[in-house]
């Protein structure tokens, strides 16, 4: 566990190493950021190989740092957040490797890069509610610039609109936190000491104050209706940003919806409840419905990502621990998936062919112009379907039968999300790749379209995303172990009970 800190600082020393590098060559900058988040990446799996799971967050470090405030340098991890962690450093390294072609102001892109990547492992690792606020404000920021800089389409405004709404949740995360310091008497924002002044509140000081931090953390989750900067910011982003964005950036909500909002105020919890889960399957069918609809390849996988995020909402207000256990393991299965579905779209095939349109990539044999990309998509949509042997199943699973053991007609609602998955997933499948069925087109030479050959960091990045969904899709126990004891810890069970009838 003591390995854990030495994500955060290979993150934010590998950005002030790559803005330097940068000076010199686009090729060593390259190199400092893969070198510093499969840094990251080994402290997380070393720290795993020697996680023994249990209740309660196990301190790594705990040194006073603003004692007039009553913040402390507090980092802890129990099994839900070493999940998330694991995570973050899977999708970053997959994020550089698709990266590898930038070649314009590449060390301040990697700078950018790295200290967001920082900022996450710093939230999943915060015990101290000013801390985790301070590094959830830190991996704002850089999204700002990394779309504003290095996007496509719309890009100031997919940035400015993305940054808007995240400040405008931040604000009332601010305020939240800033209510419940000065009610627990302002001496400490330890989440314990919070979490036991919390209890004495009167109830509707508690209701507002759940509200609050609930929908402040859930706007960057892409809860419906306050979801739209999703979507749009994903299509503006450059792929390693998109990836960043649906991999890790929108579990930062759901995490503090998790780690923060529920567990301090619990009872309030079972007031909001059917207000959250009818949001979340809200978002769950209007999201998959507009995917649907749409023309634009990212968009398809943007809409998609806000309808699967809805699943990881709905399992935390179903508040059961299956239902909770799965959202942990859905927002691990959906940061690899939705990661790879971003860096086909945008790498390897608008990279190449320069659009986006559905009806474009229908005129190209993209099977055969494309043939890993066409293979590593049919299979990143499966997952994406929760076809069985890929982790999107057990999670989404988990998260139906602990929702409907809170409410039956939940769980039928949302898994009807299931079905409008797949339909928007094959058709985006058949059209993208599979347009072309004449016997006239699939003997054309190509069109006069000859595309370059993937690269060999784009094959790595696929292939790490790819294997780490088989392998929870196959192993899910390997996640669940850690995530399960998790939820037995005081906090966790209070969250849960609070939850139930």
């Amino acid at each position: 566990m003591n390995a854990l800190p030495w994500t955060i600082l290979f993150s934010f020393a590998g950005a002030i190493l790559a803005l330097d590098a940068g000076t010199r060559s686009a090729a060593l900058a390259r190199r400092v950021g893969l070198v510093a988040t499969l840094a990251g990446l080994a402290a997380a799996l070393l720290a795993a190989t020697r996680f023994t799971p249990g209740p309660g967050m196990q301190t790594i470090l705990d040194l006073p740092w603003i004692p007039q405030l009553g913040a402390r340098c507090h980092l802890a991890a129990d099994g839900i957040s070493l999940t998330l962690v694991l995570l973050t450093g899977i999708a970053a390294t997959a994020g550089v490797l698709f990266s590898w072609n930038i070649e314009e102001r590449t060390g301040e892109f990697f700078a950018l890069y790295l200290t967001l990547i920082g900022g996450v492992y710093g939230v999943f690792l915060s015990a101290d509610a000013f801390l985790l606020f301070v590094f959830y404000e830190i991996a704002i920021v850089p999204k700002y610039f990394l779309i504003a800089i290095w996007g496509s389409t719309n890009r100031e405004y997919g940035a400015m609109k993305l940054v808007l709404y995240s400040f405008a949740g931040s604000a009332l995360v601010l305020g939240g936190m800033l209510w419940v310091f000065a009610a627990a008497g302002g001496k400490s924002f330890a989440l314990a000491d919070l979490a036991a002044a919390a209890a004495r509140f009167p109830k509707n000081d508690q209701l507002a104050m759940f509200g609050l931090l609930f929908l402040g953390f859930a706007v960057l989750a892409g809860l419906f209706p306050f979801h739209t900067w999703a979507p749009t910011g994903h299509v503006a982003a450059p792929t390693a940003a998109s990836m960043l964005l649906a991999g890790v950036v929108m579990k930062l909500g759901a995490y503090g919806c998790l780690r923060v909002a529920m567990p301090l105020f619990p009872e309030a919890l079972a007031w909001w409840q059917p207000a959250i889960a009818w949001l979340a399957i809200a978002g769950i069918l209007y999201a998959g419905l507009v995917a649907l609809v749409q023309d634009d390849f990212k968009f398809v996988i943007g809409y998609s990502s806000v309808s699967h995020m809805g699943f990881v909402l709905l399992g935390l207000a179903a508040a059961t621990p299956q239902a909770v256990g799965g959202a942990v393991l859905q927002m691990f299965s959906h940061g690899v998936i939705a990661g790879l579905l971003f860096a086909v779209a945008g790498r390897i095939v608008y990279d190449r062919t320069h659009t986006r349109r559905l009806e474009a990539l229908q005129a190209m044999p993209l099977h055969r112009l494309l043939p890993f990309g066409a293979v590593v998509f049919v299979l990143a949509g499966m997952a994406s379907m929760g076809m069985p042997g890929f982790s999107g199943f057990p999670a989404e699973l988990a998260i139906l039968i602990g929702t409907w053991k809170a409410s039956p007609i939940w769980a039928l609602f949302a898994a009807a999300g299931i079905l409008v998955a797949a339909a928007f997933t094959l058709r985006v499948v058949q059209i993208s790749f599979f347009g072309r069925t004449t016997a006239a087109a699939d003997s054309a030479p190509g069109d006069g379209l000859p595309f370059a050959p993937v690269t060999w960091p784009e094959k790595a990045g696929a292939v790490l995303l790819l294997a780490s969904t088989l392998l929870i899709g196959l192993r899910p126990d390997l996640l669940l172990d850690w995530i399960n004891p998790a939820l037995q810890s005081p906090l966790m069970q209070a969250a849960l009970k609070g939850g139930q009838p």
